[in-house]
Parts: C-alpha cells; structure tokens; sequence
C-alpha cells in the first residue's frame, strides 16, 4: 500500500502536535508543584486574661487603707499641750558640736510632727511633756530623743545608749548662750551666803532714881 504525500504530511502534523501537547504537558507538571501549606513562622499570642478581682483582695485593699487613714488620724489627735509643745520648737538647719548638723522640719501634713535628718540617721518625732520645762522630743520606735534647752539642744539613742549630736543650736540659742556667759546662773553647788543680820543701836541706859 502505497502511502500518498498528504497523508504522509498528515501524519507528520499529527506527530508535532501531539509532541508538542506532551512537552507543554511535562512543563506544567514540572512547574506546577502542589502548594504546601504555609509555615506558621511566629506563634500567635494568646491574649491572657487577667484573672477577676476576688472579693477578698477588694476587702484587704480596703482595710489596708482603713487601717492607714486610722494611724494618720491617731497621729493628728494631739492634747493641747502637745501641740503647745510643739509651737515650741526651734527648727531648720541647726549646726552642732564637732562639725555636725541636725536638720529639723515641720510635717506639713500631721500638725505637732517633726521630721529629723542628720548623718546615718532619720527620725519621726512627737513633743513629749516633761515636768523640767525642757522641750522633749522622741522617736519611739527607734529610741531617739531629742532636748531642748534654753542655749542648747542634744539627740540621744535610749537603745543604744549614745548621743548622736550635742551642743546644737539655732539662732535664738546662740542668742541665749551669750547672755547666759555674761550673766552666768548661779550653781546649785554653790555654797549660800551667809545672812546678815542688821544691827540696832543700843539704847542709852536711864539713870536710876534714889530710894525714898
């Protein structure tokens, strides 16, 4: 059998196009890849929730404060001779002995309060009444005491049985302990003086009269 030109042409034609449909086929398999799922590359933060407020923290904070409120308005309730004590004293900057310092201030927010700074110390202080008439102040809990003279001031530690500051003064007990050098008091050691008695002139003597 005896093949003819057009259909040896038709031949060909369907052999190119059948090469050419495979080749696009392998092409696509080749670059088509079947997507894989995309990497979770960072984890999602799960938001925590911040656990209810219990009923009992509530009550705790709130006793908390009442408790505070209540030691503040122990501390306010001073006597009038507290107080009085108190207007008393000589504050600031007040220089020392051996080159120390005491610093001394009000507390603004509790009337009859001392707030005391020195070196390797601070104090929270209250007037104390004494039957001497000094001006005393303390620290309770840590064991301070601070003295108020006339001409000077001092600060103990009870506890430790030390004074930390002496011969400290303001202005007006400078002022003070001049006039007390000029015009010392008298010492209770001192012997007294002896009491002198004044004298009376004699009265003359009367002439005595004869017997009758």
């Amino acid at each position: 059998m005896k093949t003819t030109p057009i259909a040896t042409f038709a031949c060909t034609l369907t052999a190119a196009v059948f090469m050419a449909v495979s080749g696009l086929a392998t092409a696509q398999t080749t670059t088509a890849k079947p997507a894989k799922p995309a990497a979770v590359s960072k984890k999602v933060a799960v938001a925590k929730k911040k656990p209810p407020v219990s009923a009992n923290r509530t009550n705790l904070k709130t006793t908390a404060k009442n408790v505070a409120a209540g030691i503040e308005a122990a501390e306010a309730a001073m006597t009038p001779a507290e107080l009085a004590i108190a207007e008393r004293v000589h504050v600031g900057s007040l220089p020392c002995e051996l080159g120390a310092s005491v610093s001394l201030t009000q507390d603004d927010k509790v009337p009859g309060y001392f707030n005391m700074q020195g070196k390797n110390f601070k104090y929270r202080m209250f007037p104390v009444a004494t039957t001497t008439g000094a001006i005393r102040l303390e620290d309770q809990k840590a064991g301070a005491v601070w003295l108020q003279l006339a001409n000077k001031s001092m600060l103990m530690n009870q506890k430790l049985g030390i004074r930390l500051a002496d011969e400290c003064m303001s202005p007006a007990q400078v002022a003070m302990a001049e006039v007390l050098k000029r015009n010392p008091p008298p010492s209770v050691l001192d012997a007294p003086k002896p009491a002198v008695l004044p004298v009376l002139p004699a009265e003359p003597l009367q002439p005595s009269q004869p017997a009758q």
